[in-house]
């Protein structure tokens, strides 16, 4: 067997192969689908989150920042002259509480947050918690210095900007990218902040230090650095034009004019300090300016790019529903039509498997039946042609028209064939049959006139070669499908009707025969049959085991009828020959001249035909002398028991006498039972033929 053959075996039928063609698909198209809509609906659902979380922790931050920027400075400015008003450094404290208090209240979706930004915003809410410690410490100055309260300032507002640039990488690389220069812009602001925290503390002594002119330096370079190589070329839109706006403004420009005459200076004289330019006035003025400007415009595009998130976020959303609707509409389409194409085929097939079965099964075994009985039969009529239209199904329906029209015909053609050769064979066979019966009365003629020794031994034996001859001419007459032409009107005794069956055995003197049965006798319809079945199997048992070993008949009555036991010592035969055998016996085969050219068990055939017609049982087994037994069991029906002292009246169709078995001159006293031996068994099989 091929592996695709055994592949189609193992899936079961089409019809599973159909139904899995149209599932297989289907849940695949599923599956599909709903991974596809999950992933979508997971990335908008994710956008619209961080976007939530951006606007209510990022914008939030931003807020507190620039807050916290502005205090810074302001408290820079305090710092510088204590003796000043501080009430805007105090209106600003109470906006940057207002601020950070905005941004601690969200605290419930910090702790939903990734990690990564969950951990930025715990850490700026640290921060923020120690902020009035260093407030405290700028009013009433104890354990640290100004300059480190002002850098505590720019601890929280670094944490912030690094929690925004957390909050920025979204899953939308688009939005990602946009978001990268506004937080590069708001560290720039920072920068500048930071930068004029540290001139507003130097300006009323009129010079800074070494470390904090350094410092300054620092400053003003990575700004500078961020602004024309990172933020610049990065800028679209709207923040590009309001930047350069900014960077071409008087006020920019004087603040950067500023910044060099600072960074011009050189630390001199006592202490490595640098003197500042008389520009406090003019620094401030442009510084509040700029700064109003930066914020505004980081508020400003803070707002708008979460604005966008939210609308990518909703448009992501309203796609995948789109989508998800559109495919789910294809889905049930496609599996919709998968199925009906399905089941279309499926019963498509199973009418065509069940109408080439009832074909098959019903039908052309219907019409062999008829030709069998030998009823005529036309063959176009027979065959109920199926249509199944012009594709592949309808061309293997028309396929198989063509294979049953072509079967019934030979079948038709066989039977005419078949019951022309039995004619023949019927025809030959009766004719011989009437000159063996002729020859067999002459036979019995001559024996009752004479009475030498000799003589009756000759003539016994071309009598007992006349009685096989005889057998062989009624095995044609069987073959034919017609009954021998012996008939008897009156039951048989048992023992004549062995004597009868040995007598037409070759080698009938090898057969020893044993029974008590004196008053059992065989029913006339089927004594015939009975003496021609006994006599098969008792050839075929001395054909087949070795002379001069004895062949055994036993015949009594057992619970279901007449046991006759025809034993021999021969070779015998395999389980499987025997198996093989009983089932030819137990099932009469149809005579067929072609199946019979190469085994020509015509033997077996005639004993199956008329054990058969008696509802006799004919079984072979092993005996155990190593050869064959056949057991004969004769039913009751065809039994008939009589008082020991009836007469015998049975007639054969030759003569009107008993069948009586051939007789030796040394044993011609007719009141001696010793008959011919039994039949004998075949040296391995019991074919009543032989070889031949």
């Amino acid at each position: 067997m091929s592996p695709r053959t055994g592949a189609r075996r193992r899936l079961g039928s089409i019809r599973i192969s159909l139904v899995l063609l149209a599932l297989v698909p289907s849940v695949t198209l599923a599956a599909m689908w709903g991974v596809t809509t999950t992933q979508m609906f997971s990335e908008g659902l994710r956008l619209r989150a961080q976007t939530e979380l951006s606007r209510s922790t990022g914008a939030m931050g931003t807020e507190a920042a620039l807050a916290l920027q502005r205090e810074r400075s302001l408290t820079a400015a305090w710092l510088a002259a204590p003796r000043d008003s501080r009430s805007a450094l105090d209106a600003q404290r109470e906006r940057t509480d207002r601020a950070v208090a905005e941004l601690t209240g969200q605290a419930d979706a910090i702790a939903e947050a990734p990690a990564r930004v969950s951990e930025r915003m715990y850490s700026v809410l640290g921060s923020v918690g120690s902020l009035e410690y260093y407030r405290d410490q700028i009013d009433n100055p104890g354990d640290i210095t100004a300059e480190q309260a002002l850098d505590h300032y720019t601890s929280i507002i670094d944490e912030q900007i690094h929690a925004f640039q957390e909050l920025s990488q979204v899953d939308d690389g688009d939005l990602t990218s946009q978001a990268g220069p506004l937080v590069s812009l708001e560290h720039a602001a920072e920068l500048m902040s930071r930068g004029d925290a540290r001139l507003t503390l130097a300006w009323p002594s009129g010079h800074l230090g070494r470390e904090a002119w350094t410092d300054f330096g620092e400053l003003v370079g990575t700004r500078r650095w961020l602004v024309e190589d990172q933020i610049l070329p990065s800028l679209r839109g709207t923040a590009k034009t309001r930047t350069e706006k900014i960077l071409a403004s008087p006020e920019w420009r004087t603040l950067e004019k500023i910044e060099d005459q600072v960074l011009a200076a050189r630390p001199t004289g006592k202490g490595d300090r640098v003197v500042l330019p008389d520009a406090q006035r003019r620094w401030d003025t442009a510084w509040d300016k700029v700064s109003a400007q930066y914020t505004a415009m980081i508020q400003q595009e803070t707002d708008g790019l979460l604005t966008r998130s939210a609308d990518e976020a909703r448009g992501l959303l309203l796609t995948a529903a789109a989508l998800s609707a559109g495919g789910l509409a294809a889905l049930l389409v496609c599996v919709g039509m998968s199925w009906r194409i399905t089941r279309s085929l499926s019963r498509r097939l199973h009418g065509l498997r069940m109408a080439t079965l009832s074909l098959a099964e019903e039908r052309l075994p219907d019409v062999v039946a008829r030709l069998e009985r030998g009823e005529k039969v036309d063959a176009e009529s027979a065959t109920t042609p199926l249509d199944y239209g012009d594709d592949e199904l309808g061309q293997v329906a028309q396929a198989f028209n063509t294979a049953q029209r072509t079967a019934v015909h030979t079948a038709v053609e066989l039977a005419d064939a078949r019951r022309g050769f039995q004619k023949i064979i019927l025809g030959i066979a009766r004719q011989s049959q009437n000159l063996v019966n002729l020859q067999l009365s002459k036979l019995d003629a001559l024996e009752r006139r004479h009475t030498d020794p000799e003589v009756l031994k000759g003539l016994y034996e071309l009598d007992s070669t006349a009685s096989q001859l005889r057998r062989y001419e009624e095995n044609l007459v069987i073959v034919s499908g017609e009954r021998p032409g012996r008939t008897w009107s009156r039951p048989v005794a048992l023992i004549d009707i062995l004597r009868s069956a040995v007598g037409e055995v070759a080698e009938y003197q090898r057969v020893e025969v044993q029974t008590e049965e004196d008053e059992i006798a065989v029913a006339p319809p089927a004594v015939a049959d009975v003496i021609h079945l006994l006599a098969e199997l008792i050839d075929n048992a001395t054909a087949y085991s070795p002379a001069p070993s004895p062949v055994g008949v036993r015949a009594a009555m057992v619970a279901k009828g007449l046991a006759v036991e025809i034993e021999d010592r021969g070779l015998g035969l395999s389980e499987e020959d025997y198996a093989s055998l009983n089932a030819q016996l137990s099932t009469p085969p149809q005579f067929d001249v072609v199946a019979l050219a190469d085994d020509l068990r015509l033997g077996m055939f005639v004993v199956s035909q008329l054990a058969h017609r008696h509802g006799i049982a004919v079984t072979l087994r092993s005996s155990p002398y190593g050869g064959t037994t056949a057991i004969v069991l004769v039913p009751h029906e065809i039994v008939v028991r009589q008082s020991p002292d009836a007469p015998d009246t049975a007639q054969d169709g030759r003569a009107g006498s008993a069948p009586a078995a051939p007789r030796s001159p040394e044993a011609a006293d007719p009141s001696s039972t010793a008959g011919p031996a039994a039949a004998a068994e075949a040296s391995g099989t019991t074919d009543p033929d032989g070889p031949g």
